[in-house]
């Protein structure tokens, strides 16, 4: 995958977390969970793009452990709202799939930039 292609597929992310971030319940948990996972989904692509600039090997290798971790940290929203049963799982399953097959190819990458 190109990182132009990568791009892509990070930015359709962020926009398609905010389809459940949106039917969340308006409950303190709800928001709350809303609130993080807009955070981290949308934070992906905007930190893959900023390493795409990096200025060195090095600084890519950074700026990617921070992708890796937003996209981590997505997969553990989208889990909460499962387990939570805070939405019916085939509704947040392709996404919390697409999180994780996010976060296994920023792994993959900075293994191989090293």
């Amino acid at each position: 995958m190109t990182p132009a292609e990568l791009k892509k597929r990070t930015q359709k992310f962020a926009l398609r977390v905010f389809r459940p971030v949106e039917a969340l319940p308006k409950s303190y948990s709800g928001k709350t969970i809303a609130m993080q996972l807009a955070r981290s989904g949308s934070s992906i692509g905007a930190n893959y793009r900023a390493a795409c600039r990096g200025r060195s090997k090095a600084e890519f290798r950074a700026k990617l452990g921070t992708v890796i971790e937003e996209a981590d940290e997505s997969a553990y929203w989208l889990e909460i709202i499962i387990e939570g049963n805070l939405m019916e799982k085939s509704k947040v399953e392709a996404l919390l799939n697409e999180a994780n097959e996010l976060t296994a190819i920023m792994v993959a990458s900075r293994k191989s930039s090293e």
